[in-house]
Order: structure tokens, then sequence, then C-alpha cells
């Protein structure tokens, strides 16, 4: 069956549908993307929004192993792998980067746009625990103190929620070292929250031609408080190469 045409008022910078392949953060499944999808869909695209290995609605298959990064990894990368012909935008929200950032050393030339949603942004060797801030250090720990496999859902956090497996938090991140070809980088900046390990990475970035820095200052949970704002952003991504935010290689750096 044909994909629906873009609609004009989309106005997408791409000609063709897009292929979204959307990462949550800890503790959550695809589901917080639901809106998101929705406007992109409405607008032509195709969106997978993935929940993560360990964090299925009914509970991970086997709970004495739980996954780790490179599992997770290699699940998007499976994902990723069976997207149709268009455009490829990976988007990580929070922990999420740590594992597009994987991906994205994976898939070499398949990919046009890596988009960081108030998320780590890694180079070779970093964790989800060596960049974030000393509240979710804490967090972790206090979260993982029944079985030290998994980190328990915060208080507050939506019913649909899971405990998250503590070894991707800590596992630190290798990457391969993708060939150099042009890469769009996006990072949307949920601004400033308390303990939020992001604001000096927005900052950072911001300075780095490499790199398009938005920001919709609604907190953490940007794709359930602001959809349809976090959506206008995605579906105006301009093609790799035009002008600023494009880079070479699959690699996220820009210094620190």
């Amino acid at each position: 069956m044909p994909s629906r045409p873009v609609r004009a008022r989309s106005r997408v910078a791409y000609d063709d549908a897009v292929e979204f392949v959307m990462v949550p953060g800890g503790w959550q499944g695809g589901w917080v993307f639901d809106a998101v999808a929705d406007e992109l869909r409405g607008d032509g695209h195709r969106v997978r929004a993935v929940t993560l290995a360990g964090l299925e609605a009914d509970g991970p298959p086997d709970a004495d192993r739980p996954p780790n990064l490179d599992t997770h990894i290699e699940q998007v990368a499976e994902i990723a792998g069976r997207a149709g012909a268009g455009p490829l935008v990976l988007c990580g929200h929070s922990y999420g980067g740590m594992v597009v950032a994987g991906v994205a050393d994976r898939l070499g030339d398949r990919l046009d746009q890596l988009v960081f949603i108030d998320a780590y942004v890694p180079q070779d060797g970093d964790s989800c625990w060596s960049l974030t801030s000393d509240r979710f250090r804490d967090l972790f720990l206090a979260g993982a103190r029944d079985d030290g496999r998994w980190v328990a859902v915060p208080d507050g956090a939506d019913p649909r929620a899971r405990p998250h497996p503590l070894a991707s938090f800590l596992q630190s991140l290798r990457l391969r070292g993708g060939r150099g070809h042009a890469v769009g980088r996006t990072f949307v900046s949920g601004g400033a929250w308390p303990g939020s390990p992001f604001v000096a990475v927005s900052e950072r970035l911001r300075r780095s031609p490499d790199w398009r820095v938005h920001e919709i200052p609604v907190g953490h949970n940007i794709a359930r408080r602001a959809p349809r704002a976090l959506a206008a952003v995605l579906r105006t991504l301009p093609p790799t190469g035009t002008g600023a935010g494009t880079g070479t290689g699959t690699g996220t750096g820009a210094g620190r």
C-alpha cells in the first residue's frame, strides 16, 4: 500500500515521507511518543516508537537477566534496519540518547538525522552514569536497592512506567567510528529544571556549527508536555548538508 504524500502544511524540507525511529528515556515505553507520532503520521510520515527490552508492559521476559546498553542498541538497530527507503531520523529522549548514538555508529550512510530530546549526547567511553547529575545517580542507587538489577519507577511517574535495568545506565558506550558521511544533528532542550544534566549540554552545542539547538521550555518530558511543538521541530528538519547543524561521521562529539 503506497504511503500518503506529505501534506503541504507540514513544511517538511524533505521531498519524501520521513522514517522516524523514536527511543524513550528511562522507565518509559514507546507510548511516551504517542501524541508526537500522531502529529507526524498525520503528515504522511512513518513513525516507529520503540519500547526498549525489559520495559514491556507485561514486564521483562527474564527478570534475572536485565538488558544492558548493548542490548538496547542492537534492538533499535534491527528496527531501524527494517525502515523504509525514506530519509531516516533517529530520535532519543534522555537515556535514549545513549541508544541512538550507538545505533548511529552502526548504521553508516543509511542515517540522515540524529535528534537528541533533552538527552545525553555521549562520546566513546561515556555512560549514562558518567554523564548524568548527582540527583540521578542517587535515584539510580536508591531505586536499585531491592535487587541491584532493576531501578524502581520514580514516585509520580506515569502508571505505564516500568522498572529500568540498572546495567543499561552503567554500561559504557563503545563507538566503532563510522565513515565520514554527513549526518544532521539536532538537540531539543526542555530548558532548566531541578537536577537537569542537560543545560550545560545545550549551551555547549549552541556554540558548535555541527548542531542545531531548539528550546521548548516545558521541562524534561517534552514529548508528553509539548507534543505539537516537538512535532513542529521534527517535521521541519532541513535535509542533511544544508547549512549549519550537519557534521561528518556518526560520532556525537563537539567537545566537552
